[in-house]
């Protein structure tokens, strides 16, 4: 595959970073400055589009920043429409965890890739439904100490010891870990940014 130079992930999420890395595109981080707040009225797919654009272009609009194609990203998970974000603390992950227990929620995921060149921005929303099995009293604080609940939304990750919780996901796997890959690849290529097994043997 052509392995680009001007690439750059505006995001400081190191599950995004490895995403990428996994299929061998190369790239710069360079995280973006934008508050990942709430508008009034909002849908949850609005605020995960707005987010990912705004984090691409506000990278993308910095004269020290070295790059062609921007990438910005942003996952929240969704408990029938309640936005559970990062836990402030062990209490409040404790209780969106019970909340999961035994029942279905969805992860969206929104993306843009900004091409500074042309000034063409393609996005898009990804939703993947993720269930949980009943989760006991024991399970939960003793996932909730190991540390690994309280940077994650919904308290949890997929990808790491989390998975024991999952019973089974309908969609993208990797839309749960933080990024549509499969999506985001296709943008990337419809730019010229990629190309990927472009001289396969």
């Amino acid at each position: 595959m052509t392995l680009p130079v001007d690439i750059v992930l505006a995001s400081a999420s190191p599950r995004r970073r490895e995403l990428l890395e996994r299929i061998g595109i190369r790239f710069t981080v360079v995280p973006s400055h934008v508050p990942e707040e709430e508008l009034t009225g909002e849908s949850p797919e609005q605020h995960v589009l707005r987010l990912s654009r705004d984090k691409a272009l506000e990278v993308a609009s910095r004269r020290d920043v070295a790059g062609r194609w921007f990438i910005g990203s942003d996952t929240i998970v969704l408990r029938d429409d309640t936005i559970l974000g990062k836990p402030a603390n062990v209490e409040e992950a404790a209780a969106m965890l019970h909340s999961l227990s035994g029942r279905e929620h969805r992860v969206l995921s929104g993306f843009a890739v900004h091409d500074r060149q042309t000034g063409l921005t393609l996005d898009d929303v990804v939703s993947t439904k993720v269930r949980f099995k009943e989760l006991t009293a024991m399970e939960i604080a003793g996932y909730i100490a190991t540390g690994e609940p309280m940077d994650k939304a919904g308290a949890y990750a997929i990808q790491g010891i989390g998975v024991f919780m999952v019973l089974g996901i309908e969609g993208s796997y990797t839309n749960v870990v933080g990024m549509p890959l499969c999506e985001v690849v296709a943008v990337l290529e419809r730019l010229g940014a990629v190309s990927l097994f472009e001289n396969p043997v």
